[in-house]
């Protein structure tokens, strides 16, 4: 059986980080600050917001939530948007994910200050990320890449492919890949003969939300195996992996939860005592 990578530890090495420089902050008499934008009430968003709220009250960080019904309409978005940004006790700004299909979701995420981008989500700081510049990028691609890194596995040189094409993990992720000289390939919903390329890989990485996606037979033996994907199967929370088929095959595999979920709420407020800092410089 292949090592289960459980990133408690990584994830509480990095929020003592993240407290040095709240704590540097606090003697300059500045507190960070989060506001979160939450349309709709889908139930995993509600659960992820309610894991951010808990993290930035444990670390003491402002946590503000603009809370909107489905209906709203996108001129009161924007608007609220263009007031957070101006608003000096707010230094970070996220927009929960996904947003109800009637809303232009790139406006709306563009709207917000590449300078209080948390997710960075916006092209300014994708734009950065592609000329190799790592600002401020996406939690859960940060939180991979950190995960795997703290493994000792070689990234450079290695085949690694992401099944995922999102701003989210897909992009952002592949981009943080190729800054450390891995062979990237991503897979999407369009891909044909997904078991080639995911038996190719040395490091593999799936977010799609399908339980069972990746089973044995579509992994490479001693391959670095992570699973950022959530769904539910009969009542529990599963990952994309077949867990049980493909512990034997990987030499390293994230369970779901407790894999990347951790590392994503760490990178968040690692990400707001940064933009923090970035104010207060």
């Amino acid at each position: 059986m292949g090592n289960v990578l459980i990133s408690k530890k990584i994830a509480a090495d990095l929020f003592k980080e993240t407290n040095t420089l709240l704590e540097e902050l606090q003697g300059k008499g500045v507190k960070a600050g989060l506001a979160v934008i939450l349309v709709g009430n889908n139930p995993a968003s509600e659960l992820y917001v309610k894991k951010k709220k808990i993290a930035c009250d444990e670390l003491g960080i402002g946590f503000e939530l603009f809370r909107f019904d489905e209906k709203v309409s996108q001129e009161e978005l924007l608007q609220t948007i263009d007031g957070l940004n101006d608003k000096q006790t707010v230094n970070a700004i996220l927009v929960q994910l996904p947003l109800p299909k009637n809303l232009d979701s790139p406006k709306i995420l563009n709207t917000v200050s590449p300078l209080k981008d948390v997710d960075g989500f916006t092209a300014f700081n994708l734009g950065l990320l592609n000329y190799g510049k790592e600002e401020i990028v996406s939690c859960t691609a940060q939180g991979i890449v950190r995960l795997l890194e703290s493994t000792g596995v070689v990234i450079e040189g290695s085949n690694v492919c992401i099944v995922n094409h999102s701003i989210i993990v897909g992009r952002p992720l592949a981009q943080l890949l190729l800054n450390r000289g891995a062979t990237v390939t991503i897979c999407h919903a369009k891909t044909t003969d997904l078991a080639m390329h995911t038996k190719n890989a040395d490091i593999l990485i799936t977010a799609v939300g399908k339980p069972k996606l990746i089973n044995g037979d579509m992994v490479k033996p001693n391959a670095v195996v992570i699973d950022a994907g959530i769904a539910k199967e009969n009542g529990k929370t599963v990952g994309d992996v077949d867990f049980e088929r493909v512990k034997d095959v990987a030499s390293y595999l994230t369970p779901v939860p407790g894999g990347i979920g951790p590392m994503t709420i760490a990178c968040l407020v690692f990400n707001v005592a940064k933009l923090a800092m970035l104010h207060n410089s």
